[in-house]
């Protein structure tokens, strides 16, 4: 196959369009939807783990397209009622099938690489300086899956050719991809299907935790199924007898069988945490992960001030350490406090992009009223205990009246709840000064064991019983 007939085919086919759908599909829902993929330390800009993670996600609904697509494309000959004559020419059926197939993973690859060198280029010129190697496997194997996929429709197509073919592998492709998806509300993905069968679909979950990233052997099982599907899909596609189309199906099932002997059957070793990504890297009393380096001077300059006042309002229990937040939740879950740091959690809204002055009171705000829950984009929650921590903020930097934390917005609940805050904060500042000091001991050690949350806490600091 030399280079002019391949730029023939490319032209004349369905090949070019299979690459195009997967670019221009997959940066239609990028970049014209705003979603999840945008926010927090697991967007898809964010890191390079994390945008392998999200491209691929994306093979969800692209994968069972292409497989539909490839069907389309493999009933060319069929439809143009040109099988009985290629059969009798001297060139061989596999150099035939060849054309097609080279043309096809030329078009995906090609589509799929630029959507990767998008997102990397969004994360090359972004805030990090963490440059990982275990996010080209992820990658690689996505464009493997999509041109087996592709690779698989048209020899089903060629085997089978009927207009039923195209729309019938297509729904079964998406059933099948639908059955194995797996759920990211877990401390780890999951899903309804044995761990080992899960871990055959070619899409990967939407990313939650940036540390998170594929082991070696998910890389290894699934190369080796998809191996065996684009070899199964190869041989249907040059087959011409039916004995050959027989044995068409052996490297599918040898694929597979290799595959489930060598992926992981828990998810705790399917999804594993980055070491290199999780090593902390400290400077003083601030220390941060590898992957959030970037953010280390920025805390290292404000750390200072925020220890000085922390121990002013704390004493002896006061924080001495700042430490990035890098434990493992379930969506909803409780965080694991502890005594005497001030965890960080950089997709806290109090966190994402503050800097300056905002910084110094989020960080003072989090060590005197530290919340056991998740307040970002994708959980929610704590939108209530800010106002918590909006007093302690404001009572430990002497401030004359309530500073909030966040912008207060026109919702009921919440102008109530901070309708409660200013009262809680007249009355907490007009008890003498040593009973002030007690409140917000107490709030303190409250927080730490995860004993009140939200609007509970506001009566103990106006100095009433707590509901």
């Amino acid at each position: 196959m030399n280079g002019r007939v391949l730029r023939i085919e490319l032209r004349r086919s369905l090949a070019p369009w299979t690459g195009v759908v997967v670019l221009g599909g997959s940066l239609a829902v990028l970049f014209l939807i705003h979603g999840s993929w945008w926010h927090g330390t697991a967007g898809w800009t964010a890191q390079w783990t994390t945008m392998a993670l999200w491209t691929r996600s994306l093979l969800s609904f692209w994968w069972p397209l292409v497989v539909g697509m490839g069907a389309v494309y493999g009933l060319r000959d069929s439809r143009s009622r040109m099988t009985e004559l290629l059969t009798t020419t001297p060139l061989p059926a596999w150099r035939r099938a060849a054309l097609p197939a080279g043309g096809t993973a030329l078009a995906l690859a090609s589509g799929f690489g630029l959507l990767v060198l998008v997102g990397g280029a969004q994360v090359a010129f972004g805030t990090t300086t963490y440059l990982p190697s275990g996010w080209l496997p992820i990658s690689l194997v996505a464009a493997l899956a999509l041109i087996a996929g592709a690779v698989f429709g048209m020899g089903v197509a060629r085997a089978l050719p009927s207009v039923l073919t195209p729309p019938a592998l297509t729904v079964l492709s998406l059933v099948l991809t639908a059955f194995l998806g797996q759920d990211s509300d877990g401390v780890l993905p999951s899903s309804a299907a044995p761990n080992r069968i899960a871990q055959l679909s070619p899409a990967t979950v939407a990313p939650r935790e940036m540390l998170l990233t594929l082991s070696g052997s998910v890389h290894l099982g699934q190369t080796l199924w998809l191996l065996g599907l684009l070899g199964t899909g190869f041989a249907l596609l040059s087959a011409m007898t039916r004995r050959a189309r027989l044995l068409a199906v052996t490297p599918v099932l040898a694929g597979a069988a290799l595959a489930l002997l060598v992926l992981p059957a828990a998810p705790r070793d399917t999804y594993v945490v980055d070491p290199a990504a999780a090593a902390l890297v400290c400077d003083g009393p601030v220390c941060v992960t590898q992957a959030d380096r970037s953010r280390l001077p920025g805390l290292a300059l404000r750390s200072q001030e925020v220890l000085r006042v922390l121990h002013d309002a704390l004493g002896a229990r006061a924080p001495r350490l700042l430490r990035e937040d890098t434990e493992l939740r379930a969506v909803g879950g409780e965080r694991e406090l502890t005594g005497g740091v001030v965890q960080v959690d950089f997709d806290d809204r109090l966190f994402a992009g503050a800097t300056g002055e905002e910084l110094t009171r989020a960080l003072i705000a989090q060590g005197m009223a530290p919340s056991c829950y998740a307040n970002n984009d994708q959980e929610g929650g704590g939108e209530s205990y800010v106002a918590v921590q909006s007093i302690a903020a404001s009572w430990a930097l002497h401030d004359s009246r309530l500073q909030p934390l966040e912008k207060l917005n026109d919702v009921p609940y919440m102008q109530d709840t901070w309708a409660a805050a200013e009262a809680a904060w007249k009355r907490l500042t007009a008890l003498p000064a040593a009973e002030q000091r007690s409140r917000i001991a107490a709030l303190y050690a409250a927080s730490l064991s995860c004993a009140r949350l939200g609007t509970d806490e506001l009566p103990v600091l106006a100095g009433e019983a707590s509901r």
